[in-house]
């Protein structure tokens, strides 16, 4: 097992930072922009910020409190918890089959940045007219080598970081990463609101909000993304949270970690929106929208080029930060449960995800038209997740905060042992007790019927 002086964090920052990471992510970059534009722009902003945090930071610190207070893996932390009561343990497998499938086909596009950037490097990106633009993404998407190749650079990548172990790897890296981050999202940030008049629309349509857009899909849907991009139902912050300092306070790491996943998304929206009602894109683009219509932006601005490696890079980033964080509730559990070294849990669970994962890759090529359930295998590990495991981890693990684990441990917890006040207490177990497992069901059945 991993030595004890390497298991934590060395302060709150690289726990902020780390934390941060693990939830900042393709989520924020890729998936946020395109959410947005396809639910009506600052409408699903003002419901997405409301659902983070009247919901997205309770149930944060509640996977920070369960982690924490019992300095164990998703799964060992469930199993010390409610060492008479075993069945809870299963939502700790939950959270590693999750964690799992969703780094199976993350790891997919993870991969196709790594692509993007040499491809932006190298100019091939710039002077292509449209069509030629969508046809490189659907002919590297559609093939087999080169995407199976930059999967599996992707993972070895993560690996290594995990490898390393939680301060020399995870920590060290996301205190370099996260500040990288940022300052490449606000060069292009000031790059994206200075291309003229278009600039000052695409503002408008991020930031003002039309509220004729908030209808039941919006919300729902500003419901889920808030889930996906926090990180929450997986394991990872349960992992985390164990790495975190006895004396450090949670709900101001919570809130931290949270403004800095918001953060990242808007000023993702402010590099991407000012850009595409610049040059009359469409801002309701899809999935399609970082990796086409975005590349089609770049050529039609001065120093497009350039602005293409940054931009490329820095969403290359924030998918290692989060695939960081899915390897590490793989390798936590392996090493804690399996008693296993971590170089041989890094190398196994890398391998692993790497063989399932190359299905969600060739789903786009040649297995595109092997479907089950109507959807090829990158799409069921995408819905799967998102639709079903991901919320019931979150509602079992309300359940199990707020109404099998004793009311006085929780608040122990979050008061460091009372040496701090949790004024807010209260109102932060009647919103786990009954706001957010509502908010859960919710999801679930939309999933179910949608």
């Amino acid at each position: 097992m991993e030595a004890n002086n390497n298991r934590g964090f060395t302060s709150n920052i690289g726990a902020i930072l780390a934390a941060a990471g693990g939830a900042v992510g393709l989520g924020n970059v890729w998936r946020f922009p395109y959410m947005l534009g396809s639910n009506g722009g600052g409408a699903f902003l003002l419901v997405y910020v409301f659902f983070v945090l009247l919901i997205g930071i309770p149930l944060m610190m509640s996977e920070f409190i369960i982690g924490r207070r019992a300095q164990r893996n998703v799964v060992g932390a469930f199993r010390v918890l409610s060492p008479k009561h075993k069945g809870w343990m299963l939502v700790g497998i939950f959270g590693i089959v999750c964690a799992f499938l969703i780094y199976a086909f993350y790891s997919v596009v993870a991969g196709w940045t790594l692509n993007y950037i040499v491809l932006a490097a190298g100019g091939r990106l710039a002077g292509q007219t449209p069509d030629r633009v969508t046809q490189i993404f659907s002919d590297f998407t559609q093939g087999s080598f080169w995407p199976l190749c930059n999967q599996f650079l992707f993972l070895a990548l993560t690996g290594l970081v995990v490898m390393m172990g939680v301060q020399k790897g995870i920590e060290k890296v996301s205190k370099i990463l996260m500040p990288v981050l940022f300052i490449l999202l606000l060069l292009m940030c000031v790059r994206s609101v200075t291309l003229g008049a278009g600039a000052k629309e695409g503002l408008s349509f991020l930031f003002k909000p039309d509220f004729s857009k908030i209808t039941g899909s919006c919300i729902l849907s500003a419901l889920g993304q808030s889930f996906f991009s926090m990180s929450i139902g997986m394991g990872a912050m349960i992992t985390y949270g164990s790495y975190i300092r006895k004396e450090d306070k949670l709900f101001n790491t919570s809130v931290w970690i949270a403004v800095c996943d918001s953060l990242v998304a808007i000023l993702a929206g402010i590099v991407i929106f000012p850009a595409v009602f610049a040059f009359s894109m469409d801002p309701a683009s899809g999935p399609e929208l970082v990796y086409i219509v975005l590349p089609n932006v770049f050529n039609s601005m001065p120093g497009g080029v350039v602005f293409a490696v940054v931009f490329f890079l820095l969403l290359g980033i924030a998918a290692l930060t989060s695939t960081i964080s899915l390897l590490e509730i793989l390798v936590a559990a392996a090493v804690e449960e399996l008693h296993w070294t971590r170089r041989r849990a890094s190398l196994v669970c890398s391998i692993v995800v790497f063989v399932i994962g190359a299905f969600c890759t060739l789903s786009f090529g040649p297995l595109k038209n092997m479907t089950i359930f109507d959807s090829t295998i990158f799409e069921l590990f995408d819905k799967i997740t998102a639709s079903y495991l991901m919320p019931i981890g979150a509602l079992m693990l309300t359940i199990f905060l707020g109404w099998f684990m004793p009311k006085a441990e929780v608040k122990d917890e979050l008061s460091n042992g009372g040496a701090i006040k949790a004024r807010a207490f209260e109102l932060y177990y009647f919103v786990l007790r009954y706001v957010a497992p509502i908010a859960l069901v919710i999801i679930l059945i939309t999933g179910i019927v949608g």
